[in-house]
């Protein structure tokens, strides 16, 4: 007994070694996820009582002279205990739970963010009510205290949206918009996944979330509405000359685009590749030349002709998108 009280608990640390604050449904910033958080431990301490009841029958059967219980007894507690306690702790369970799947209500004055998921990335646009929409890729900035509702959908096959400390999952489905509304109460930065097996580089598909006070979202969401400023820079010129702006729009500088991610303000983004890379110079630049060796399957092109200089100076330019 003493060994198999040593594995579990090694086994339980190492469980809980897996948790952070960043990712995780027991750390939550929205609303939506506390509430998911509550009825878990309800349901825990529920399975961890049953489990113990179910235990000491267990024990007190085995202890138990033959013949102690005769077949008409036998039968009752069956009766009782196979199926009207369950069948009243099942019920009670649902109606507890019920007033959780209450949808939020959406007025006409809450900010709606589309989200449509991509191999291997998200495209991202901001819709506040009344203003024309911002685009982004990658990360999407959400304010505190204030209903969202996400918009999804997917272009090529199925993915699935998820923020563990906001909210549950929901899937995008080509040729369908699903709504997800959510209530982000304490502001700091998280991380979002795809939860759908989506291809070669699903596991690398994941994005920033930065939940922000009101009034710097607002601040924030204007300067992204602001075209990219013009620069004739030689990075400038070897985006143009590369073919780049075919795939990826530069608000104010390229005709928009739907192939590739936005990159009106890309040096704004704290990482690259849907959130697996750091924002570094020597990243960008090897992204560049070859985005199939941090991204399997990605539908980017290579472009090992770039000299270092020239990798260098499209980097620079890029990360000065801001």
């Amino acid at each position: 007994m003493r060994g198999i009280s040593i594995a579990i608990i090694v086994g339980t640390a190492a469980l809980l070694a897996g948790c952070n604050t960043h990712q995780s449904t027991l750390a939550p910033f929205g609303a939506d996820a506390a509430d998911i958080r509550h009825l878990f431990v309800v349901m825990l301490v529920g399975a961890v009582v049953i489990a113990g009841t179910v235990a000491l029958l267990m024990r007190h059967a085995v202890r138990s002279p033959e013949g102690a219980i005769g077949h008409e007894k036998g039968m009752r507690v069956v009766l009782w205990l196979g199926g009207v306690i369950p069948a009243i702790l099942l019920l009670a369970l649902l109606a507890y739970s019920l007033p959780y799947m209450r949808p939020r209500p959406v007025a006409p004055a809450d900010l709606k963010i589309a989200v449509d998921g991509e191999q291997f990335w998200w495209r991202v646009t901001y819709r506040p009510p009344g203003r024309p929409p911002v685009l982004g890729a990658n990360e999407i900035r959400i304010p505190t205290g204030r209903t969202v509702a996400f918009a999804l959908s997917a272009g090529d096959v199925v993915h699935s949206f998820w923020i563990p400390g906001l909210a549950g999952k929901m899937d995008m489905i080509p040729g369908r918009t699903n709504s997800l509304v959510v209530r982000a109460e304490k502001p700091g930065r998280y991380r979002g996944q795809c939860a759908e097996f989506c291809g070669l580089s699903h596991a690398l598909m994941a994005f920033d979330v930065i939940a922000m006070p009101p009034a710097a979202f607002d601040a924030w969401l204007a300067q992204q509405a602001l075209p990219a400023r013009t620069d004739a820079s030689a990075g400038a010129r070897l985006f143009a000359e590369n073919g780049c702006a075919g795939c990826h729009a530069i608000a104010g500088m390229t005709p928009p685009s739907r192939i590739g991610p936005d990159l009106t303000h890309f040096g704004s983004r704290r990482t690259l590749a849907a959130g697996i890379l750091p924002m570094t110079e020597a990243n960008v630049v090897a992204f560049i030349r070859h985005p199939e060796k941090a991204k399997p399957g990605v539908r980017m092109p290579s472009f090992p002709q770039l000299s270092d200089d020239e990798a260098v100076a499209l980097a620079r330019y890029l990360q000065g998108l801001k």
